[in-house]
């Protein structure tokens, strides 16, 4: 820390970006000030910070920064960097999702209307459409009303056949050179018109062909032009009447409790309400810098609306100059007091503030779910510690064949996949799952106080599938090995009786109980995993016993057949050549093995 303060004593009063790093140098959080100096001994020196932030410092072990020319240069940086390095406690877009629009690609001579998530230059585009609006289905009305195109054929010198669009009436053919450049592009500049708010002219269309339908009695084309009017009629009620038509703008609100945050986005393009996205984020900066740092990564996947409304701490100046230099496009940020702008910004937040309460329930019921029931399992049970790390063990089996265990791992109540363990039992014969859990104990915790305890962490609790007597066969093992500081249970299937060491009577929980839940959950996924390994070994061995009723296919051979299908249903619907493929496979052996399978089906 005597290091950072000297560090902080030769920052600059530059514009640029700052670097946290923890103690194993890597990267926590990046800013971007415009005062080096003040922004980043704010950190160290303020006497009031937020909770996120003062967990941030906590684990800031060095820092560099880089100066640049300007704050918009600083903001630019800002963004380059967390999409490199992702920083802990950076806002980060966790739900990057886009939404589609009908594009039109105004660079061709016979223009495509289509469909598109990805935004690129040449091309205008129309939406996004959300909330109720299926964009195939507005691209459909286009088709219908305007008879533009909707393929990806190419409209080249040489015609080409026209398609059932053609002869369905959706298409003049340009492609078969059977309309003017003039005419289709009269056409897509009424299907334009249309995007653009204009329905007056679709609707007639749409009325006019389903009345036509109905009287020639095609009552599905009928249903079908209805059911586009219905479309219409929802796309009008989204419409805020107060808005201009050719508003085309996003309202941004960003709500935070100082642990967690969360940014809201409406949409509204052509006065029309198209929808909402609300973003989770996690921030140790002030919120004028969380949104813009947010905007800043947002707008690099979404279309800029010609107005942004925002709160009246947004950096509203340094974002009209970051899309101007960034984008080449003149954005107005306003961040209005009063007035249907403000009541748009208090829409937003009411968003913002519900996802971050509902999102709070879902941290706090998965605390419950956790850590909680990990501490109220040590209160209710008399653990000698909090059992934060737990492993279970199953044993799976078919009358004593192919006999495996499995071990689980849950840290905090959550499970940790990346140390669960299988193990092949290899010295019980028979159906002896007491013999077997011994088997696997033993194996197990011979690994303590060892080279290898550093990859099999020592477990605090270790939890047994069965009842009395698969808990006192592991506690022989126990007594054997000298283990006494390690929590032993059993938790017995029919009644979810847990048994522990300290007590001939069993525990029961109610069966809402996060605790009981809790370690169902273990037991369910320690189970689970020794299925699957056994329902492996078990098919393979099927397969080898299969296979060696077959003339010429040896040891080897098997082995070759195995690795390559896996089982031995894709080996019965190999094709001969698909099996003469097989290293070690001859053809006349392929052509055996598969006479082999169609005798036997």
């Amino acid at each position: 820390m005597n290091e950072i303060q000297e560090k902080l004593k030769l920052l600059p009063d530059d514009p640029g970006v700052y670097i946290m790093l923890d103690a194993d140098k890597n990267v926590i959080y990046v800013g971007k000030a415009r005062n080096l100096k003040n922004r980043v001994r704010q950190y160290f020196h303020a006497s009031v910070k937020t909770e996120k932030v003062m967990a941030m410092v906590a684990n800031i072990a060095d820092f560099y920064y880089i100066i640049t020319k300007s704050e918009i240069d600083a903001l630019a940086l800002e963004n380059n960097l967390i999409k490199k390095y992702k920083p802990k406690y950076n806002i980060l877009l966790k739900d990057d999702k886009t939404y589609p629009y009908i594009r039109v690609n105004i660079s061709e001579k016979y223009p495509a209307f289509s469909v598109s998530r990805k935004l690129k230059k040449g091309s205008k585009y129309f939406g996004p459409y959300m909330g109720g609006v299926r964009v195939k289905d507005v691209l459909e009305i286009v088709n219908i009303a305007f008879g533009v195109r909707t393929c990806a054929v190419a409209v080249t010198e040489k015609p080409k056949k026209p398609c059932l669009n053609y002869h369905i009436g959706r298409c003049p053919a340009p492609c078969a050179h059977m309309c003017t450049e003039e005419e289709y592009g009269e056409r897509v500049k009424r299907a334009m018109r249309f995007l653009d708010g204009d329905e007056g002219e679709v609707e007639r269309l749409l009325k006019e062909k389903m009345s036509a339908f109905a009287e020639a009695e095609e009552f599905e084309l009928a249903l079908d032009c209805k059911n586009k009017l219905d479309m219409l009629d929802k796309i009008k009620l989204k419409r805020i009447t107060s808005l201009n038509r050719d508003m085309n703008a996003d309202v941004v609100a960003y709500i935070s409790n100082n642990m967690y945050a969360a940014i809201n986005i409406l949409i509204i393009r052509r006065g029309i309400m198209q929808g909402a996205s609300t973003f989770p984020a996690e921030n140790a900066s002030t919120d004028g810098e969380a949104v813009s740092t947010f905007l800043t990564q947002y707008y690099a996947n979404h279309q800029i609306p010609d107005e942004i409304i925002a709160q009246d701490f947004v950096e509203d100046k340094l974002l009209e100059d970051y899309f101007r230099g960034k984008y080449s496009k003149s954005v107005l940020v306003t961040l209005p007091k009063q007035g249907i702008r403000r009541q748009l910004v208090d829409m937003a937040e009411s968003n913002a503030r519900e996802y971050l309460e509902k999102a709070l329930d879902k941290i706090r019921h998965k605390e419950d779910m956790t850590i909680n029931a990990c501490k109220r399992l040590q209160e209710i049970l008399g653990l000698s510690r909090y059992p934060r790390r737990m492993e279970c063990y199953d044993i799976s089996n078919i009358s004593g064949v192919d006999k495996v265990g499995s071990m689980v791992v849950f840290l905090d109540g959550e499970p940790d996949r990346q140390s669960y363990r299988r193990f092949r039992i290899k010295t019980v014969e028979g159906a002896n799952d007491f013999a077997s859990l011994q088997e696997v104990l033993t194996r197990r915790l011979a690994k303590l106080g060892t080279d290898e305890e550093e990859r099999f962490e020592k477990p605090d609790l270790i939890i047994i599938d069965g009842g009395k007597g698969q808990l006192s066969a592991v506690k022989e093992i126990f007594d054997r090995l000298g283990v006494t500081d390690i929590d032993l249970i059993s938790l017995a299937k029919r009644e979810e009786e847990i048994f522990t060491l300290s007590s001939k009577e069993s525990v029961l929980l109610g069966k809402r109980d996060y605790c009981l839940q809790m370690l169902q959950r273990i037991r369910d996924e320690a189970h689970r995993f020794a299925i699957t390994y056994f329902r492996n070994i078990h098919s393979k061995n099927a397969l080898s016993s299969v296979l060696t009723e077959i003339d010429g296919v040896g040891k080897a051979r098997r082995r070759a057949l195995m690795d390559r299908f896996g089982t031995l249903d894709r080996i019965m619907r190999a094709s001969v050549d698909e099996l003469a493929s097989v290293e070690g496979i001859s053809w006349n052996t392929a052509k055996q093995i598969k006479e082999y399978f169609e005798e036997k089906l």
